[in-house]
């Protein structure tokens, strides 16, 4: 069993959140899922979602995978050091870190991508990696692999990433059937990127 513990902040977009979640989900016996914030209690998605958080110090399980999502709060969060500070130090305990959207920002300003291959929104892409020059920064990819980092572009690309994930830790029938259950349609390949606009 691996905890996955997905750290929140204020206007986190709502998709780059549930939509891994909801893949992981499928695996209630492989994986389980715990959501933490710096100071624990309400987290407010931009649509105004309302996720009830724990404080990150005071989490029930050691956390194996830290999911860190993205969203308009990334532009308040690279600032913040006692975030930046937290994020590190799970990150730096966990096997595992994933990202979606614009939460590779947060990972690269926390310092823990120096010398890795990352992805991020396209949108976002030029704000994304001012964020950090250390890091390979690569803008046709769905999602990157490198290490225990898995990085994925915009927001839906997190749903591939995490079927992605799934097919690497398990197999990729498990994720098909997942893909299938949900009614998503999967892109398997890592390095089909439909929005690159090159």
């Amino acid at each position: 069993m691996h905890t996955l513990t997905a750290l929140l902040f204020d206007d986190f977009e709502t998709l780059d959140l549930f939509g891994p979640i909801e893949m992981f989900g499928c695996l209630p016996e492989h994986y389980r899922l715990q959501f933490a914030s710096l100071s624990g209690g309400i987290i407010r998605s931009k649509h105004g979602v309302a996720m009830q958080t724990v404080a990150v110090t005071e989490l029930a399980y050691q956390t194996d995978i830290v999911l860190m999502v993205g969203g308009m709060g990334t532009r308040q969060q690279v600032y913040h050091k006692p975030f930046l500070q937290a994020l590190r130090a799970l990150v730096e305990h966990a096997d595992w870190a994933l990202s979606v959207c614009t939460g590779s920002a947060l990972l690269a300003k926390a310092g823990v991508l120096d010398g890795k291959r990352a992805t991020s929104n396209k949108l976002s892409w030029q704000w994304v990696i001012s964020q950090s020059d250390k890091v390979d920064w690569v803008e046709q990819a769905r999602w990157v692999v490198d290490g225990k980092f898995y990085t994925s572009s915009g927001v839906s690309a997190g749903m591939d990433m995490a079927l992605g994930f799934i097919t690497d830790r398990h197999d990729i029938e498990t994720a098909r059937q997942i893909a299938h259950y949900t009614e998503y349609r999967w892109q398997e390949n890592s390095d089909i990127d439909d929005f690159y606009r090159g």
